[in-house]
C-alpha cells in the first residue's frame, strides 16, 4: 500500500469514528455547532478572502474563465452569504430520529420507520468553496460525517474554510475529524477515496459532467450523480407573454453559469408571431447568442442556426437554443429525447396542459409559472443544499439534510416469537 493510499484510509477511518460521534448530538447540540461554524466564518473572513484571492490570482493565469471562475470568486457578501446559509440550516427540523411511519402488527409489534444518518459522506467537488461549508452543515446536520474533496483551484479557500468551521467543532467537543478535509489532490488519492466501500456509504460528486463520470466510473461507493443542467421553458399557447417573457429573462440572464438556468427556449407555434421578436430583442440586449430552428429564424432572421446538438448542451453562459413547437405534445417529447432530467418550466394559463406537462416529465423539478431559477435547495426550504440529484435513488432533485439519511425499521414487542414451539419453558 502507497503512502498516499495508506494516508487516505487513515484519514477517512478517523473520520468513520468521528461520525458515530456526531449521531449521537441532540438537535439543540448541533444547532449550537453550526451557529458556532457560522460566527467563526465570520471572523476569519478577511483569511477566507485572502486564500481566495490566491486562488482566483492562479486560476486566471491558467486560463480559467467564464462561469468556473465566477463560480471559485468569493467576496464579502459570498462569505455572509455561506454564514447565513449555516445559520439556516441550524434551523431546519432535526431529520434524525424522525419516526415517519408508524403501525401495530395484529401479533402486537408496533412497527417504526425511523430516519438515521447515513455515515460518512465523501463530497468530491470543483471550484465552489461555498460547497465546503454547505456540505458542512448539511452532513453534520444529519448527524454524519463528511470528506471533502475540492478542486485544485479553490485549494486554499477550502483550508481557509474548513479551519475556521472546525475551530467551531473542537469548541463544541466534537472529533474535527468530522469534517475532513483531504488536501491530495491526486488522482490516486480520489480513486483510493471512491473504492474505500468499507469506511464510506456514499459519494456526491459536484462539479462538471468529466467530473461525475470519472467519480461514477471509478467508485464501490453508492454515488448519488448531479449530471448537466439541461433546462427548458415551454411556452404554451394560453401564455401570459410578460410573464413568459419574465421567467425566460430571469432563468437565463441573471446567473447564466449554474446549473437551474435556461439552455432551451421551446414555444407553441401559435403564440410564436407575436412572443419570439420580442423575446429575442430583450435577450439579445442583454448579451444572449440564440440558436434556433428554421421556424425561430424565420420570425428571428438575426438568430443563428441551431444544431441539433446544441438541443442538449448545457452552455453555462450566454447561449440559449430555441426552438418553435406545433404543440404540448411536440414539447415533450423534445425534452424527452434532449433533457437531463434537472429541471423543466411550463408557462401557461391552461391548468390542464400545466397538469400533463407535469405527469409527462420525469425530470427532477418541474415548475409552472415559476423560474428555474427556484431549482434550489435554498430557495425550496432546505436551507442550503449538498447537490441536485439526477439518480433515482433515495434522493432525486435538490438535497437537503433529510436527504442525507435513510429509512431503518424499529420493532418493538413484548416477547413475540415467530414460531410459538420455539417458547422455551422454565420452571422454578
Amino acid at each position: 500500500m502507497s503512502e498516499t493510499t495508506s494516508a487516505i484510509r487513515t484519514q477517512a477511518l478517523a473520520c468513520r469514528v468521528a461520525a458515530q460521534h456526531v449521531a449521537e448530538l441532540g438537535t439543540g447540540t448541533k444547532r449550537a455547532l453550526l451557529g458556532e461554524m457560522a460566527a467563526r466564518l465570520e471572523v476569519h473572513s478577511n483569511a477566507v478572502l485572502a486564500a481566495n484571492a490566491e486562488d482566483m490570482q492562479k486560476a486566471a493565469a491558467k486560463g480559467v474563465q467564464g462561469a468556473m471562475l465566477d463560480r471559485l470568486r468569493l467576496d464579502a457578501s459570498r462569505v455572509a452569504a455561506i454564514a447565513n446559509a449555516l445559520r439556516e440550516v441550524a434551523q431546519l427540523p432535526d431529520p434524525v430520529g424522525l419516526v415517519t411511519r408508524r403501525e401495530t402488527r395484529p401479533n402486537g409489534l408496533l412497527i417504526e420507520r425511523v430516519r438515521v444518518p447515513l455515515g460518512v459522506v465523501a463530497m468530491i467537488y470543483e471550484a465552489r468553496p461555498n460547497v465546503t461549508a454547505d456540505a458542512a452543515a448539511l452532513c453534520l446536520m444529519s448527524g454524519n460525517g463528511v470528506i471533502l474533496r475540492g478542486g485544485s483551484e479553490a485549494l486554499h479557500s477550502n483550508i481557509a474554510i474548513a479551519n475556521a468551521l472546525r475551530e467551531a467543532l473542537e469548541a463544541h467537543g466534537v472529533p474535527a475529524a468530522a469534517l475532513t478535509l483531504i488536501e491530495d489532490l491526486s488522482r490516486q488519492a480520489m480513486i483510493e477515496l471512491l473504492q474505500l466501500s468499507d469506511i464510506v456509504d456514499l459519494a456526491i460528486p459536484r462539479g462538471g459532467e468529466g467530473l461525475i463520470r470519472f467519480v461514477a466510473e471509478h467508485a464501490r461507493v453508492p454515488v448519488i450523480k448531479h449530471y448537466k443542467g439541461v433546462c427548458h421553458l415551454y411556452v404554451d399557447r394560453a401564455a401570459d407573454p410578460a410573464l413568459a417573457l419574465s421567467l425566460l429573462i430571469d432563468g437565463k440572464t441573471t446567473r447564466p453559469g449554474v446549473c437551474n438556468a435556461l439552455e432551451t427556449l421551446l414555444v407553441h407555434r401559435d403564440i410564436a408571431d407575436a412572443l419570439l421578436p420580442v423575446a429575442a430583442d430583450a435577450l439579445q440586449k442583454r448579451g444572449v447568442e440564440l440558436r434556433g430552428c428554421e421556424r425561430s429564424r424565420a420570425l428571428v432572421p438575426s438568430m443563428h442556426a441551431a444544431a441539433e446538438d446544441d438541443y442538449a448542451a448545457e452552455f453555462l453562459e450566454l447561449i440559449l437554443a430555441v426552438r418553435v413547437v406545433d404543440d404540448l405534445d411536440d414539447a415533450i417529447a423534445h425534452i424527452r429525447r434532449h433533457g437531463s432530467d434537472h429541471t423543466e418550466v411550463i408557462a401557461t394559463r391552461d391548468e390542464v396542459a400545466a397538469e400533463r406537462f407535469v405527469r409527462a416529465l420525469r425530470s427532477a423539478v418541474v415548475m409552472v409559472n415559476a423560474s428555474s431559477r427556484f431549482s434550489d435547495g435554498g430557495e425550496l426550504g432546505l436551507g442550503a443544499e449538498i447537490g441536485i440529484s439526477t439518480t433515482r435513488l433515495h434522493a432525486y432533485g435538490p438535497m437537503g439534510a433529510e436527504s442525507l439519511t435513510i429509512e431503518r425499521f424499529v420493532v418493538r414487542g413484548a416477547g413475540q416469537v415467530r414460531h410459538p414451539q420455539s417458547r422455551t419453558c422454565v420452571r422454578d
